[in-house]
């Protein structure tokens, strides 16, 4: 599948630039000149990867980033700031934000795909390594804790490791919301852990400590 990255900067002449180089790599490309758009489109574009400017009118690319951060479909979405701001206090701003990835105008071209692949591969190691450690934990429950779970609670923790919302837990398993959040609770009092981000790292733990056994 094409990895799909937003382009965000209000001079459309670097725009059609940037993506007339990323297109050839196999990436689709979606581009606008003001952040307002992207912030409305991001459900609609689906972006795997956000490369932004900073200075820009209305919302700049600091704003930008902090409501991207802000919202939990989009908080983990990777963020290139690409501007002619250089300076390192504006750089350690760019990082606490929480972007990835930060590269100066003007900027080589090969350096910027480097960038975007070396991001896509660090995801992409991730996700293995998590799905990997689910998996060991669906094959094997040897902690008492997680051996006392009910069929449809150790279903529950396995969506909520993988990161999926009470929504979507209720779609998947064609149950209610409210039934959902009943089973939470029930797993992070049976857990003794205080939330979903908590009961995770245990659900976690206990996959690699069932691998450092083995």
């Amino acid at each position: 599948m094409k990895k799909i990255i937003l382009l965000i900067d209000d001079d459309i002449d670097l725009l059609n630039s940037m993506a007339s180089y990323l297109i050839p790599e196999g990436f689709t490309i979606h581009i606008t000149t003001n952040a307002c758009n992207a912030l409305e489109n991001l459900t609609i574009i689906r972006p795997n990867l956000i490369i932004t400017d900073i200075m820009m009118p209305n919302i700049d690319g600091y704003e930008l980033i902090k409501r991207i951060r802000s919202k939990k479909n989009w908080y983990q979405t990777p963020v290139i700031f690409l501007t002619a701001k250089g300076m390192t206090q504006d750089r350690i701003l760019g990082y606490n934000l929480g972007c990835n990835a930060y590269l100066a105008k003007p900027f080589y071209p090969e350096e910027l795909i480097a960038i975007i692949n070396n991001i896509f591969k660090q995801l992409e190691s991730h996700k293995q390594n998590i799905n990997h450690n689910i998996q060991k934990i669906q094959n094997k429950k040897q902690d008492p804790i997680f051996n006392s779970l009910t069929p449809t609670e150790y279903k529950v923790l396995i969506l909520v490791s993988k990161g999926y919302t009470n929504k979507e837990i209720a779609n998947k398993l064609k149950s209610s919301i409210r039934n959902i959040e009943k089973y939470v609770s029930r797993l992070l009092n049976k857990t003794k852990t205080r939330n979903r981000t908590e009961l995770t790292k245990l659900t976690l733990l206990n996959s690699l400590n069932k691998l450092k056994g083995e």
